[in-house]
């Protein structure tokens, strides 16, 4: 069966959803920033005039506003985002009922069965654009094709507000003479090993030798290079169907940095405390944990390890984190970042096995004390209620008094 893929993607969304109501902004540059006070102070959106500028995705705002000095920066709406994403996609469910999102602002819907042919694919996407434009008021650029990999090639190829067609017979012509970087999953590590290795185009990592790609970037050499020769079965999800989670965490920017074991351990145990809590409503145990930390001078690792057994506990996620900081770090610079992710994910009914080393009693009444707490905040707020530092004193030694009374405007 032909396969007619489209990946509908709104142009400069966060940007144009703010400039809706805004009709004083037409002709200006306009940017989404982060909190710049609280040190959030990245671009996050920008339209199609600060572009111009050079104003990048990502960067932090001053340096966006040395290049563009008349830079609009405004705070996002999430809320609003979300509305406008919701109301994209009721119009491509007009078209079909396999969607599949993105993020916000990108979405995949597979229209095979009502498109047969390269211009029915074609004329659906027209018909999507003229209706986001009418209906929502903003753009978006479509990409059809055959794949979903080559779909979100053609969204990024033209824009704004613009259709691209790659076929079986055209793709090599459009996509092969491309950075390579342009291909989906090709992120900045990759593009940096297959650079220095001479594969700088998506049409050289399609000729590459496919053991020599294994033994630079492992099984996902392979799979790139597949990628690049049209090689994607992959199917567009039903609206509606959820890939299995296979991580759950948290991190935060601080509003200062952080200098001292003390200062850190109060800020993993609020990271613990959120992640633990997302297991425990998605009815998931982890079976290793990972460190994330970015320092004042925005270097940045992650470091990982094993839990002693599947858990959905904040105090067996904290100590983990909290040892495999002192094993990482030396405090020669203050910590900007931290984060807690929990991996090796398993379903909480499929683990039933006791350890013989440690005392399962103890294990099952701090299950029910964080459950507990579970409950209070759910009836009540998120923050009305907090593990204490002592529930580790045991396993991490007794905290100083300011690590307890520490305020860094966390919400657990």
């Amino acid at each position: 069966m032909i396969r007619t893929i489209l990946h509908v993607d709104f142009n400069n969304f966060y940007a144009s959803v703010e400039c809706l109501d805004r009709p004083e902004l037409a002709g200006l540059p306009v940017a989404v920033g982060g909190d710049a006070e609280q040190r959030h102070g990245i671009i996050l959106a920008k339209n199609n005039i600060a572009k111009s500028f050079g104003v990048k995705t990502a960067e932090v705002i001053w340096q966006a506003k040395q290049k563009c000095p008349s830079l609009v920066v405004l705070p996002p709406h999430f809320d609003k985002y979300m509305e406008y994403s919701r109301r994209g996609r009721e119009i491509l469910a007009r078209y079909a009922d396999r969607i599949e999102p993105f993020g916000a602002d990108e979405a995949w819907i597979d229209i095979s069965p009502y498109a047969r042919t390269e211009e029915a694919g074609r004329e659906i996407a027209d018909e999507i654009r003229a209706s986001y434009k009418s209906e929502l008021g903003l753009t978006c650029s479509v990409g059809v094709s055959f794949n979903k990999v080559f779909a979100k090639l053609g969204s990024d190829l033209k824009k704004p507000d613009a259709t691209t067609v790659i076929t079986e017979e055209n793709f090599r012509s459009l996509v092969w003479g491309l950075p390579v970087e342009e291909l989906l999953f090709v992120g900045p590590a990759t593009k940096s090993k297959l650079n220095l290795r001479g594969v700088k185009t998506i049409g050289q990592l399609a000729h590459a030798d496919a053991a020599l790609l294994r033994a630079w970037l492992g099984i996902n050499g392979e799979k790139l290079r597949a990628y690049a020769n049209g090689l994607d079965c992959s199917q567009v999800r039903l609206c509606g169907q959820s890939t299995p989670i296979k991580s759950v965490g948290n991190s935060t920017t601080l509003p200062r940095d952080v200098t001292n074991e003390a200062e850190a351990l109060g800020v993993l145990q609020a990271m613990a405390e959120s992640v633990a809590r997302r297991l425990r409503d998605h009815r998931l145990l982890a079976t290793r944990v990972v460190l994330f930390l970015r320092d004042s001078g925005l270097y940045s690792f992650e470091r990982q390890t094993a839990l002693d057994r599947p858990t959905s506990l904040a105090i067996s996620l904290r100590q983990r984190t909290a040892e495999l900081l002192r094993a990482n770090w030396d405090w020669s610079r203050g910590i900007r970042s931290l984060g807690v992710r929990a991996i090796g994910l398993l379903p909480e009914k499929d683990y039933v096995q006791l350890s013989f080393f440690e005392d399962d009693e103890a294990q099952q009444k701090r299950e029910r004390v964080e459950r507990t707490v579970d409950m209070v905040r759910a009836k009540y707020d998120k923050a009305v209620i907090s593990l204490g530092t002592a529930a580790f004193a045991g396993e991490l030694g007794r905290l100083p008094d300011e690590a307890q009374r520490l305020n860094f405007g966390l919400r657990a």
